[in-house]
């Protein structure tokens, strides 16, 4: 096995930077290999990614209890941790947990660790403090954050009991933690109005996070929160910016960082998607990726709505394509560039390689559309693109996947 030092993101990419090298030449002489792993339902697919052919390789498939709902990489150990749930699986809605895996070095299959741990609700995401000793669990019906040890070996401990209460907005969809460890953000998506029910208000939930404990807490939003849905954040590298995805706007926001909070408003607002004035489920936003250099962010345009055609469901209007960014490196400025089509619908969740030249796409389900006078269905599937020196997506190759009756909901790369 490999022993080589272990660098940050951080401080790697300044590395890169002191040394005058572009991504690609440095991801030319990475030796380092990645594996992308793929949850469709409770299977964790694992699939052997190499950046220079641009292809994948299934290489192993393990079952989780129950269907993954997200999962994270220890910042330092060999450990994935996966969160799971049957709350789409079952009527019963009664098992969900985080269960802890084993990370092969040499080829990249998991083994269990230890029992897994079960929560009283689904655990819509998740991630660790970059030190490692923390996870921390977002909820999302009812809205909810916990905090839980961790052993020396990584192992899951108890529950941390906060010395306040938390104010979890509504519908939490993601968490993280700054790059610092000082800051935990909690986006709260809200929900559209619908079925007779009145709009939900969005936030973003700022708080301090010290030896475990959760305080201090601020909620960023635009007047009372309503037509505010933020997803999922990311934060640069190395400048003190975080962008986040506004699901229900059709929008990348950018906002100021720092070890105290984030600023309440942000520094720019950009639209992702061409028809960026529709709203569900003619168009939103997913996920968001910075790259590893800290020069382009990523987006996913999603698009799943159906109309009558023929009998059947085809989809209607709306877009499925990547939105890259480039950033300005001194003000953190946000520039359109690039859309290009998955291919597919409905992409939930993708990945950027380790080294920065390739990209995933993964889609949640087939979708029929129409062609001509006659129906066709579009696979699921994972869609790999090549970055190139600039930032813009190349697409490479599609990878059709059988999902049967389950969701492909998470996909992820990890470097060995």
């Amino acid at each position: 096995m490999n022993r080589a030092v272990s660098l940050s993101r951080r401080t790697f990419v300044g590395l890169l930077a002191a040394a005058g090298l572009s991504p690609r030449a440095v991801a030319a002489q990475n030796t380092a290999r990645a594996v992308l792993y793929v949850a469709v339902g409770s299977e964790l697919m694992c699939y052997e990614a190499d950046d220079t052919k641009l292809a994948l390789q299934k290489i192993d498939t393990i079952r989780v209890p129950e269907a993954v709902q997200y999962a994270w990489k220890h910042p330092s150990k060999p450990l994935l941790y996966v969160a799971f749930s049957n709350r789409y699986t079952s009527k019963a809605d009664d098992r969900h947990g985080v269960a802890v895996y084993a990370i092969d070095q040499d080829t990249g299959r998991l083994q269990q660790f230890g029992e897994p741990v079960f929560l009283k609700n689904r655990p819509v995401n998740l991630t660790l403090d970059p030190a490692g000793r923390y996870l921390l669990v977002a909820y999302n019906m009812p809205s909810d954050l916990t905090v839980h040890a961790l052993g020396e070996n990584g192992s899951i401990g108890v529950e941390i009991k906060q010395s306040g209460s938390i104010d979890a907005g509504i519908y939490a969809h993601q968490v993280r933690v700054s790059p610092s460890g000082k800051l935990v953000v909690l986006p709260t998506r809200g929900n559209d109005p619908g079925a007779g029910k009145p709009e939900d208000p969005g936030a973003l939930k700022v708080f301090r996070f010290e030896a475990g404990q959760l305080s201090h807490e601020t909620s960023i939003t635009k007047g009372n929160g309503l037509g505010f849905g933020p997803r999922h954040v990311d934060f640069h590298p190395e400048k003190p910016w975080m962008f986040v995805s506004m699901e229900r706007n059709n929008q990348l926001l950018v906002y100021g960082t720092s070890d105290e909070g984030i600023d309440p408003k942000p520094l720019f607002e950009r639209y992702t998607a061409e028809n960026h004035e529709a709203r569900l489920p003619v168009q939103f936003v997913g996920p968001i990726h910075v790259h590893p250099n800290g020069r382009f962010v990523y987006l996913a345009n999603r698009s799943d709505g159906t109309i009558d055609f023929a009998g059947r469901k085809v989809h209607g209007e709306g877009e499925n394509t990547v939105a890259v960014f480039s950033i300005n490196p001194a003000s953190g400025e946000p520039t359109l560039i690039q859309t290009i089509d998955t291919l597919t619908f409905h992409c939930r969740t993708f990945s950027i390689h380790p080294a920065g030249r390739m990209l995933v796409t993964a889609a949640v389900a087939p979708l029929d559309v129409r062609d001509g006078g006659a129906v066709r269905t579009v696979p699921a599937g994972l869609t790999v693109f090549d970055v190139a020196d600039d930032g813009k997506l190349n697409f490479a190759r599609k990878y059709e996947v059988d999902i049967g009756k389950d969701w492909m909901f998470w996909c992820g790369m990890v470097a060995l």
